[in-house]
């Protein structure tokens, strides 16, 4: 069934970057916030475009590590399951934490098939070089979600070779069906497409987007993992990330997820509203700026997401601003 709407503001959001008198830039984006029953309450831009959720749907992709018992047979606690959603920065404690998983279910870095990149955090990534150790999988930004994906298999008794394949036995009983049941969308329907660690990535009309994420704060298991990110938000991203800061920074009244190219997805767990936006150009900075702005709207961020725009002396140059494109707002 595809949402109602009781509003609709139809006008994109807009992001300016601004240099002294100037607008530099823009960002364009679509953004919905929408209730678990299917009700859209407000929406700006193209609510149906289809998006490429990537990294903002870790959360769903996580359940099957609560409802198949995998993080009860191994003794989970929060920050393993927040690290189940994670995009985090590849600081030291992270890796601790996704070493000290992977050796729990008995699995080594040489199972993890996400991928090797250096850490996000830039800091992290600086005392790798200085330490002479080269990155492995566990610096991975997705070694977290694909350590849950190893649990499940442990548990469950499926092979960990070839768990990224759609058809695989983790995907197909038990990731997809998820993700089909959380967004509303038939993984017949479409070819996923991949995602930068590897796995299936599926296409999902933004406001079924912000939908799935409502519904997330409806029951368990998704509260369990709700309740995780908000008591361990470092562990969802790092020190310096837009994830922790928002999370830590709401007092876990909110709980949001970015996601490669521009998206962000979140929701109020105690009132069950959820969000999802995505940047037309795919710039974070637009999708940061934005969700600053609807968390504002929401009640629970102080701000309406603009900030300073520094040079590297750290004088003001500039803003980063958010308009709505309604009455009063930026024209398109």
């Amino acid at each position: 069934m595809r949402p109602t709407v009781r509003r609709v503001t139809t006008a994109p959001l807009l992001v300016e970057v601004t240099r002294g008198e100037h607008v530099e830039s823009s960002h364009v984006i679509d953004a919905v916030i929408a209730t678990a029953d299917g009700t859209v309450l407000e929406s700006w831009g193209d609510p149906d475009r289809l998006v490429l959720p990537r990294s903002s749907v870790k959360p769903v992709q996580a359940l099957p590590l609560v409802t198949t018992g995998a993080a009860d047979a191994f003794g989970l606690g929060a920050v393993e399951l927040a690290l189940s959603c994670a995009s985090h920065d590849g600081e030291p404690d992270h890796v601790a934490a996704v070493s000290a998983w992977l050796a729990r279910i008995g699995c080594s870095v040489d199972d993890l098939a996400c991928g090797v990149h250096a850490p996000l955090g830039g800091s992290a990534a600086s005392a790798l070089v200085a330490s002479g150790d080269p990155p492995s999988a566990v610096h991975n930004n997705c070694s977290g979600k694909h350590v849950g994906f190893l649990t499940v298999c442990r548990h469950l008794d499926l092979p960990t070779d070839g768990y990224l394949s759609v058809e695989h036995p983790l995907h197909r009983d038990h990731v997809t069906p998820a993700m089909s049941e959380a967004f509303g969308f038939d993984p017949g329907a479409q070819r996923p497409g991949t995602d930068g660690c590897g796995i299936p990535v599926w296409a999902v009309p933004l406001d079924r987007l912000a939908v799935g994420w409502a519904g997330l704060a409806m029951a368990d298991p998704g509260r369990r993992l709700l309740d995780a990110m908000a008591s361990e938000p470092f562990f969802v991203a790092g020190s310096d990330r837009a994830c922790t800061r928002l999370i830590g920074g709401t007092g876990g009244a909110a709980v949001v997820k970015t996601g490669a190219e521009g998206v962000f997805c979140g929701v109020l767990p105690a009132t069950g509203v959820g969000i999802a936006l995505k940047a037309r150009d795919g710039a974070r900075r637009g999708s940061e700026a934005a969700i600053g702005w609807l968390l504002g709207r929401l009640g629970v961020l102080d701000g309406d997401g603009s900030g300073s725009l520094t040079n590297h002396e750290g004088t003001r140059v500039g803003e980063v601003r958010v308009s709505d494109g309604g009455p009063g707002g930026a024209a398109l």
